[in-house]
């Protein structure tokens, strides 16, 4: 939503559905489309400064600004009815996505509190890769030969990042590494939910997430015995990483899917992935071991790469004639 943006490392928007790309595409849309992915990683800063709370009662926060950002945007738009309970009333499919949302998440913000930032935003660049398998298994989407050299590319940054040290001024544990990984296949899955129906109106995600996740770690936090009253300073963080960081960044990533294309857009969302690192260099003093950059490096340009091949073969296939 760094943040675990939600959206950005998906081909799909959670609060408006897509509409079909204009010819002309506006400097502003390209702006918003960058912008995001920078505003979804100041998430990772919260995250890490909220030092008193642990990774259950920040998500519980978290959450809670998420759902209520929501819940005000859809009243705005004139729905009287919760587009929380929505979420749970639209389908087997919109529930599942709920699920493997709040997944993601939750194994997002643990990473961030037991490994590097810089580990967790470039492990989580895997995503669209990810995506891709899951939809050749489950809506049986075809993956190109492109994809599988992406994947193989990948997977040997992947090698090179999990069997590297961590960082001076942070942390890489092997369980906030997989924590990670476990992250980005449940981005992953929440993409293919949205592919398996394009046209749908995924806004009540968000808060159909939100809900699920304040129950599950607010229940967490009470067995361990620990309070849900963290300090204001970290509720305050939390409060911020959702209300704004994530529903904005989020609100910029699908307004610009409406005059971007996929492929761009998968492109341009991976500046949360370059930002995070930078971030954490800045505000937490962490400084990624050289084999954490080349391993998050090598995965990155798999995947930026893929995305630059199938945006190119698309406006090929757009610009050929019509045969007839």
């Amino acid at each position: 939503m760094a943040t675990d943006g939600l959206s950005n490392r998906t081909t799909g928007g959670t609060w408006a559905t897509p509409t079909a790309a204009h010819n002309h595409v506006p400097l502003v849309a390209y702006a918003m489309a960058l912008g995001s992915g920078v505003v979804w990683s100041f998430g990772a800063v919260n995250a890490k400064l909220a030092r008193h709370a642990d990774a259950w009662q920040y998500l519980v926060w978290r959450s809670i600004g998420v759902v209520v950002v929501m819940e005000i945007l859809n009243r705005r738009r004139g729905d009287r009815g919760s587009i929380a309970v929505r979420a749970y009333r639209s389908g087997r499919v919109m529930v599942l996505a709920n699920v493997a949302l709040m997944v993601a998440s939750v194994c997002f913000i643990y990473a961030l509190k037991t490994t590097a930032a810089a580990n967790v935003a470039l492990l989580a660049s895997i995503t669209p890769l990810l995506a891709a398998v899951l939809a050749r298994v489950f809506i049986a989407e075809r993956i190109t030969p492109v994809t599988v050299v992406a994947m193989a590319v990948a997977f040997v940054g992947l090698l090179i990042m999990v069997t590297a040290g961590g960082s001076s001024g942070g942390t890489s544990t092997l369980v906030g590494n997989i924590s990670a990984m476990t992250s980005a296949l449940g981005f992953a899955g929440y993409a293919v939910c949205i592919r398996s129906v394009p046209k749908g109106d995924w806004s009540p995600v968000l808060a159909g997430y939100g809900v699920m996740t304040v129950v599950l770690c607010g229940a967490i936090t009470l067995a361990e015995g620990s309070t849900l009253l963290p300090p204001l300073h970290d509720i305050g963080l939390a409060l911020a990483h959702g209300a704004l960081f994530i529903v904005g960044g989020t609100i910029m990533f699908n307004t610009a899917t409406r005059y971007v294309g996929a492929g761009p857009m998968a492109v341009f969302a991976q500046s949360e992935t370059v930002f995070v690192p930078v971030w954490a260099f800045l505000f937490l003093n962490e400084r990624p071991r050289p084999a954490i950059l080349v391993g998050g490096g090598i995965i990155l340009a798999a995947v930026v790469g893929k995305a630059l091949v199938d945006a190119s073969a698309n406006s090929r296939a757009m610009a050929a004639p019509v045969q007839g």
